[in-house]
């Protein structure tokens, strides 16, 4: 939520401060289009790999096994899993119960 103040016509330049909510887009196309050429991009990857068109591109799972055989790799695939929840479950989440 991003907070605009304005003061009221006519007082003085602290006097009269209100929040004004200014709104999202109704649909987020730019949105919608990041996560399909990322989507995309992750299924090519896969796609070339399993294809063997391309000797040296290895699958995702391998280069997760990869990364996992040291643990510094566990701790920041942990740590960019943890971002990646709370950024897409957490941070838009409104309580259910909040008057």
């Amino acid at each position: 939520m991003t907070v605009i103040s304005c003061a009221a016509p006519g007082s003085g330049p602290q006097a009269g401060l209100r929040p004004l909510e200014v709104s999202v887009g109704q649909h987020p196309v730019i949105g919608y289009l990041v996560w399909a050429v990322l989507f995309g991009a992750l299924f090519a990857w896969e796609g070339l790999a399993l294809s063997h068109l391309s000797g040296s591109v290895p699958t995702l799972s391998a280069a997760f096994r990869a990364i996992m055989r040291y643990p510094v790799g566990r701790w920041a695939l942990f740590a960019l899993w943890l971002w990646f929840g709370w950024h897409i479950f957490v941070r838009g989440w409104h309580f259910l119960l909040r008057a």
